[in-house]
């Protein structure tokens, strides 16, 4: 897969430019549903990534790209969730999981990328 982040609020895959959060999961591409989480937003001042979105544990490994600045809040929850499915979840700012996928074999990694902060 060819997998840029040019910089906050863009990511580029394949060519396709999103201007939202995605998952990457099974090698295809979605937009990330916050909805969810949302309830959860006024505590952690962003909408955060909880259990309660569609996340995508059909992989070994799990890449979550926390933004920019590395700012998108991941519940407890969800890496409690990953511990018990034995997902390997591994939580970076958005350009290092893009360099890390970049360099990953597609067939053992899913992704959730948080474009902006």
């Amino acid at each position: 897969m060819d997998i840029e982040y040019p910089g906050f609020g863009k990511i580029v895959v394949n060519g396709k430019t999103y201007d939202h959060d995605v998952i990457m999961e099974d090698g295809q591409m979605r937009a990330r549903d916050k909805s969810p989480s949302k309830s959860f937003k006024s505590r952690y001042g962003h909408t955060p990534l909880s259990v309660d979105e569609q996340i995508p544990w059909s992989k070994p490994k799990l890449v979550i790209g926390s933004g920019y600045s590395g700012r998108l809040p991941v519940l407890p929850e969800l890496v409690e969730e990953a511990e018990k499915r034995d997902v390997d979840l591994v939580v970076m700012p958005t350009a290092e999981a893009v360099r890390l996928l970049t360099d990953s074999d597609e067939s053992h990694v899913n992704a959730i990328l948080h474009v902006t902060c």
